[in-house]
């Protein structure tokens, strides 16, 4: 049968899904909505630059150029680097741009056979069953629609775009009653440069969020605008953030994200031995987590500003929560040019918003919500199918959002991929190698095991990350990435240990460069 492959979004997970097909013999065909690759990074602000180093967020097989001497590269800088992949890679012959995908339906197999399948797709093979997909493609400039079958899908539409989250609001306490401007942070960092700067200059500006874009767009405004117009940020929950990657000269990698910090954790289908390794080490995970909190609460003014966050260091990395402060950001704070507010409601009226405890509303011409996306939206909305939508809703098991085996895929989803779903500390390490065991499996290098198997193991999965993440429906996997990358090793029959030598892969920290080579056969 033939073996079509179409991948939808030319971001960081479409690019690497393209290479490694190509790598094996594939012809994929991307679908890109914009006529650039890159995805998300051409939509942030001026001044967001890459959290990781450069050293921790690079192709395994393609470093960094010399000339970016930067350890955190600017947006531009890391567009840049992607184009030199694609070109370096040959995939800019594979993308169809300015091509949106409006919907895919699964022809051929109907839902009640398909529910009477042992096997994922009838075989547990990529392309064994007799089904198609059918990709609607609308060009953009022109709105003709046109139908391509493809035997497999990877989607790689990402949970950062189209699904903005904005709170709703009682009647007459919403958006609609406030006389200023109301808008997400997605539109704000989809203005150039220019205007972004004309937009918020000598505005006063309140902003929604707790998270990495609410800072960013703080410290952009406190730059443009100084204590004349001083910036709000009202959060709900504070959460720890840090400047940089080393906590009093130690490389934060090395308290938590090596093999090491990953025996502290009770990880999902440990023996009996690596459980009780765990429970003894149990103190020395508090230990660490506590002597992070303890410098971050001296270095920086947090019960002053009432922001000493509730949860632990450890729960916030475990849920992806934790990232590097915008540069001088509280010393903004304390010249007044950013106005930090606590508040768990909030509600508008006519002059800006009224929040907890006040009476006096925080006086706004712009409001921006910076509260994050549907990313589950996105995935689910692409399919026309009731089915499938239903089944990325619920999929049977525990209320997860996306269930998805290996973080790849979808065990009641026949012939497709979803790549980038899943959240890590260094996402183009964690895609990368998820798109090489992808790659293995369409090349028939191993087979998935039985549908309910792998039920079994999202389940079991979806518990663990549910635990670590104070409950929150994220799908993080920073404390055991390393663990996880083990999973993945495995099953396509590689050494999971990739550093030479017992304590070097004990405690040195994991990084792209420890994967490469694993398609090179």
């Amino acid at each position: 049968m033939e073996k079509r492959v179409a991948i939808i979004g030319a971001g960081l997970s479409g690019l690497l899904a393209c290479k490694y097909t190509l790598k094996k013999g594939f012809n994929p065909i991307i679908f890109e909505a914009e006529e650039c690759i890159g995805g998300i990074w051409n939509h942030t602000i001026a001044s967001t630059k890459l959290q990781n180093t450069k050293e921790t967020y690079q192709f395994s097989d393609f470093p960094w150029p010399d000339r970016v001497k930067d350890a955190h590269p600017s947006h531009s800088d890391i567009i840049k680097y992607f184009e030199s992949y694609a070109r370096h890679f040959g995939i800019y012959p594979c993308i169809k741009f300015n091509s949106k995908v409006v919907g895919i339906d699964y022809i051929g197999e109907s839902p009640e056979e398909m529910q009477t399948w042992l096997l994922w797709g009838g075989t547990g093979k990529p392309f064994g069953s007799k089904g198609k997909w059918h990709i609607r493609v609308q060009d953009v400039k022109n709105c003709n629609v046109q139908v391509y079958q493809v035997e497999f899908v990877i989607l790689c539409i990402g949970l950062y775009n189209s699904h903005p989250y904005i709170p709703e609001f009682p009647q007459n306490h919403g958006p609609e009653v406030f006389d200023g401007k109301v808008m997400h942070s997605m539109e704000y960092a989809e203005m150039d440069d220019f205007s972004a700067a004309e937009f918020i200059r000598k505005r006063r500006i309140t902003i929604i969020g707790s998270q990495k874009s609410a800072l960013d767009i703080a410290a952009e405004c406190a730059n443009a605008n100084g204590v004349e117009y001083p910036c709000t940020v009202i959060q709900r929950t504070a959460h720890w953030f840090i400047p940089s990657e080393k906590i009093c000269g130690i490389n934060v990698g090395f308290l938590f994200l090596n093999r090491f910090s990953e025996l502290m954790i009770h990880k999902p289908g440990d023996t009996f031995l690596f459980n009780l390794l765990a429970t003894v080490l149990a103190p020395l995970k508090w230990g660490i987590s506590k002597f992070v909190e303890f410098y971050l609460r001296w270095k920086f003014p947090l019960k002053k500003y009432g922001i000493i966050p509730k949860c632990s260091f450890f729960e916030d990395i475990s849920s992806c929560l934790t990232c590097l402060l915008p540069d001088k950001y509280y010393e903004k704070v304390e010249e007044g040019s950013i106005v930090i507010k606590k508040s768990k409601t909030i509600r508008f009226c006519k002059e800006g918003l009224i929040i907890e405890g006040e009476f006096k509303p925080v006086v706004s011409d712009i409001v921006i919500f910076a509260t994050g996306y549907r990313g589950d939206q996105n995935l689910r909305e692409i399919f026309e199918s009731q089915f499938y939508q239903d089944s990325i809703r619920h999929g049977g098991l525990s209320n997860s959002i996306i269930p998805l085996y290996r973080q790849v895929i979808h065990p009641r989803i026949p012939q497709l991929a979803v790549i980038g779903y899943a959240e890590s500390l260094s996402t183009l390490f964690a895609t990368e190698i998820r798109c090489q065991w992808l790659a293995h499996f369409l090349d028939g290098k191993f087979q998935l095991p039985a549908i309910t198997e792998m039920e079994k193991t999202v389940s079991t999965w979806e518990n663990f990350m549910r635990k670590h993440t104070r409950g929150s429906r994220r799908a993080c996997i920073s404390n055991t990435h390393i663990w996880n990358n083990d999973q993945l090793c495995k099953d396509m029959g590689y050494n999971h240990r990739r550093k030479k030598g017992f304590f070097a892969d004990l405690f040195l920290l994991y990084g792209p460069r420890d994967y490469a080579g694993l398609n090179a056969y």
